[in-house]
């Protein structure tokens, strides 16, 4: 049981505690990447309406709430699963409720990010202050109204957990990797040799075109598939052009 109790632990802080260094490592390289950035310097300084000040204490925020929620998902669990925690599952099995967990964890997100930008009210008073970072960038990836991040992020990884019946000791791999995932969504960057832009098609610049003006009701699907904007018709295709300061640029493919 003290073991059970500590991979909750670990599951619950470890990707806070990554969330900072994966994200402080994209900082840590400063200019020397600026010829991968998909928006300038100067366009990140001038048309985000937020300060990184803020956003630092709006992310902590968040990541209380969020290790608050883990907890009771955790003590949930625990409370009805006892016995079956005792053993670890196999590898075959850890691998299946890793699928489920992403589906779940998928459509959980499309469906509550989609409502969000829907509805007037939600948008307005909720989902706007994410979008205030019009040029995302890494550390800034999980900055949002207390509300929307738990309707949209805590919400769907506890469901995620939940339905999926991962152990605890496997979360704690599972909601790492998912965070290392939103990061890179937001970082802003089209790195050659970053693994996620090989493997997702969901990846920096399909994230890029959802924060552009025009296609802020498309590509609705986080973290990890596509799957849901292709099959409701909110799937944009983009273009990735050279800019001639240097860096890339994202080219929405805009829908007749």
């Amino acid at each position: 049981m003290e073991q059970i109790v500590w991979d909750q632990v670990l599951a619950t802080f470890v990707p806070i505690i990554v969330y900072w260094l994966y994200s402080g490592l994209y900082m840590a390289f400063g200019p020397s990447i600026d010829k991968y950035r998909l928006h300038s310097k100067k366009e990140e300084d001038t048309k985000n309406l937020v300060p990184m000040n803020k956003v630092v204490k709006g992310v902590l925020l968040q990541q209380s709430l969020q290790s608050s929620v883990s907890l009771l998902s955790f003590w949930i669990t625990s409370m009805t699963t006892k016995s079956q925690q005792q053993q670890q599952p196999s590898l075959l099995t850890t691998t299946k409720h890793f699928l489920v967990a992403m589906f779940v964890f998928d459509t959980w997100q499309y469906f509550m990010h989609r409502i969000m930008h829907h509805n007037r009210f939600l948008y307005k008073h909720l989902h706007s202050w994410h979008h205030r970072l019009v040029v995302p960038y890494a550390f800034g990836a999980q900055y949002n109204h207390p509300i929307d991040g738990l309707l949209i992020e805590t919400a769907s990884g506890a469901v995620a957990f939940l339905v999926s019946g991962m152990s605890p000791r496997a979360s704690i791999f599972f909601f790492t990797f998912a965070t290392i995932k939103g990061i890179d969504d937001h970082c802003g960057l089209m790195l050659p040799w970053n693994p996620f832009h090989v493997f997702f098609g969901n990846n920096a610049a399909y994230h890029d075109v959802h924060h552009q003006l025009y296609g802020s009701k498309y590509n609705f699907s986080q973290p990890f598939f596509v799957v849901w904007d292709k099959v409701f018709g909110t799937y944009m295709s983009y273009s990735i052009e050279m800019r001639e300061e240097g860096g890339f640029e994202v080219r929405p493919v805009k829908k007749e």
